[in-house]
């Protein structure tokens, strides 16, 4: 497990970017920030534990409110630089009461699927980064 540990890239201030998603919906529920100890928190309890930017402390998620997000399985991108979290969380994940924070659009225009120059442009770049 050290080793996979030590793959892992943390920025300057010592922090990587954690999304939590719902591990058997798969709905986004939340992004934090992790440092060291807060993963190997999360790693140890089985409960997702994250670094407060604002506060300059750990925090379990769920403590207070009783929503205490039970760890399924912890991934890292292609980068090591972004880690994905799949939970089970039994309530709201967002500070505001809302199950996901992610519960605001921004409105910008989707992309129309039967447009072949939009699936085509998107194979192209797609097969330019891979």
């Amino acid at each position: 497990m050290k080793e996979l540990l030590d793959k892992l890239r943390f920025n300057e201030q010592g922090l990587i970017p954690a999304i939590v998603q719902q591990y058997d919906t798969g709905e986004v529920l939340m992004m934090a920030y992790q440092n060291k100890e807060a993963l190997e928190l999360t790693l140890s309890t089985k409960t997702t534990w994250f670094w407060s930017r604002s506060r300059g402390e750990l925090w379990n998620k769920g403590a207070t409110s009783g929503n205490i997000q039970k760890l399924a399985d912890i991934r890292f991108d292609c980068d090591a630089d972004c880690l994905l979290l799949l939970v089970d969380s039994p309530g709201p994940a967002c500070h505001t009461g809302e199950r996901s924070c992610f519960f605001r659009p921004l409105d910008a225009p989707r992309p129309n699927a039967q447009e072949p120059s939009a699936q085509t442009s998107g194979s192209q770049a797609q097969s330019e980064e891979g």
